[in-house]
């Protein structure tokens, strides 16, 4: 393993533990190279920038910014999802998450903003089930 997969690997399981691990297995027959790079780039090289640039953006950040843009896109209800339950693990607030989605309904429009916080409702509820 790469010192960008290791620290790629590092960096998604402080998101999400076991997220890396059950990415490879989901696409180890079809395509792990995918799962390799998306460990790599976003995670090992991205993301690390947080660590390597002291006036750079921190990890809460860039998850808020990473749910603004999976928000707008109104078609990414998974990775949104997950999105939104890492920023949560690493600091952010329902009410941070849900300002997000809210904004978003001015700049990607009203279904988009919609789609969003339907995600956001089920990562909470989640939440609430598991406690």
């Amino acid at each position: 393993m790469t010192s960008r997969y290791e620290s790629g690997l590092a960096k998604m399981n402080e998101l999400a533990p076991g997220a890396a691990d059950s990415m490879m297995d989901t696409f180890r027959d079809v395509c792990p190279d995918l799962a390799k790079y998306t460990v790599e780039y976003p995670f090992g090289d991205v993301l690390q920038r947080d660590v390597l640039q002291r006036d750079g953006l921190d990890f809460r950040t860039r998850e808020l910014a990473t749910i603004a843009a999976l928000t707008a896109m109104g078609n990414c209800q998974p990775q949104l999802k997950g999105h939104i339950s890492g920023a949560l693990n690493v600091g952010c607030t329902q009410r941070e998450i849900t300002e997000v989605i809210l904004q978003m309904s001015v700049y990607a429009g009203f279904p988009a903003a919609i789609n969003g916080m339907t995600a956001a409702k089920e990562v909470f509820d989640a939440l609430v089930d598991k406690a």
